[in-house]
């Protein structure tokens, strides 16, 4: 079945020095364009050499990422910078939807890790007069960019919406193919829970060709398995509470929104921007302190409502006891 689409749809892989968004890189990057006309598809990819911008290096490949992606460091000495790349990777980008497998925890956080490592380059290489032009130009390149606003299929997403999760549907799986009696009774779905955990430890307790992880028979380990919040950064350090409120999520600050955070202790936000953070979470951390401030000044800078000038004269009137003299 084609694609039923309205703008261009951009399935996209990346291929990395490891699985540490702040600190691996790019190595590979593919792009499949499909398009609106139905004609054939776009392809593109490059082989890039991971950069480090800060300390002007290469960044090393993870031997365990070598041994699933099959690059080695000497592989891509002669590849372009991510850098070098990225003004053709906007182009590739600009006006299209996003789709991929298992995209949205991986490979878009890893790009747009990417894209502020350029950014940030950029904005230190401004003041150098020989530099100033093609840093402004990157620059504005990159601020059309926007993935945060991006649509993006998540195809892995779509698998698990679609193949049910319940259940009904693990214990068919799991033991026998067939419905436990009394389903949706309490007892009978604890105990058939109970059956589908110790079934799912038998299946998966040795690798095979196709599934390499095992469960380990540990409840800490088993209890680790779990899904993610609405995130606010690609790296899960600020998501939306059921308030639709930014709020933090690790440290000891966890659970509490990121407003009441940075009207208490503000401190808190110039630890994040100077700690060992991805530079998303640190761009999402200073877009609320931008937002906090402005929202701060505007209610500053708002008139007094009649109940309020009354209310402000009362207080006067009781902290001087009736006396203004």
């Amino acid at each position: 079945m084609n694609l039923n689409l309205e703008r261009p749809l951009l399935f996209f892989d990346i291929e990395s020095t490891g699985l540490n968004i702040a600190t691996d890189g790019i190595i590979e990057l593919s792009f499949v364009k499909v398009l609106p006309d139905g004609g054939e598809p776009l392809v593109k990819t490059w082989k890039i050499k991971p950069w480090d911008y800060q300390n002007n290096c290469v960044i090393p490949i993870n031997p365990s990422a070598s041994e699933v992606n099959g690059v080695k460091d000497e592989d891509l000495v002669d590849c372009p910078k991510f850098i070098e790349v990225l003004p053709e990777v906007a182009e590739w980008l600009d006006g299209s939807d996003l789709a991929g497998f298992n995209s949205v925890k991986f490979d878009l956080p890893m790009l747009a890790e990417e894209i502020e490592r350029v950014r940030a380059y950029c904005y230190t290489r401004l003041p150098d007069r020989k530099s100033h032009d093609k840093a402004a130009e990157m620059l504005a390149r990159i601020e059309k960019i926007d993935l945060h606003q991006s649509r993006m299929v998540d195809v892995q997403t779509i698998y698990h919406h679609m193949e049910p999760r319940n259940l009904r549907a693990a214990y068919r799986f799991y033991c026998g193919g067939e419905d436990f009696e009394n389903a949706h009774t309490a007892e009978a779905d604890t105990l058939a829970t109970y059956e589908v955990l110790k079934a799912q430890l038998d299946r998966y307790k040795e690798p095979t060709k196709y599934q390499q992880e095992v469960l380990k028979n540990d409840v800490d380990a088993l209890s680790k398995i779990g899904g993610r919040a609405r995130n606010v950064d690609f790296a899960g350090r600020l998501y939306l509470n059921d308030d639709g409120e930014p709020t933090i999520n690790f440290g000891k600050h966890k659970g509490r929104t990121a407003r009441d955070v940075y009207q208490k202790e503000p401190s808190y936000f110039a630890w994040v921007m100077n700690g060992e953070f991805t530079l998303d979470t640190k761009r999402q951390f200073a877009l609320l302190k931008e937002q906090f401030d402005r929202e701060k000044k505007e209610e500053r800078n708002r008139p007094l409502t009649d109940q309020e000038t009354a209310d402000a004269i009362r207080m006067l009137q009781d902290n001087f006891q009736g006396r203004l003299f």
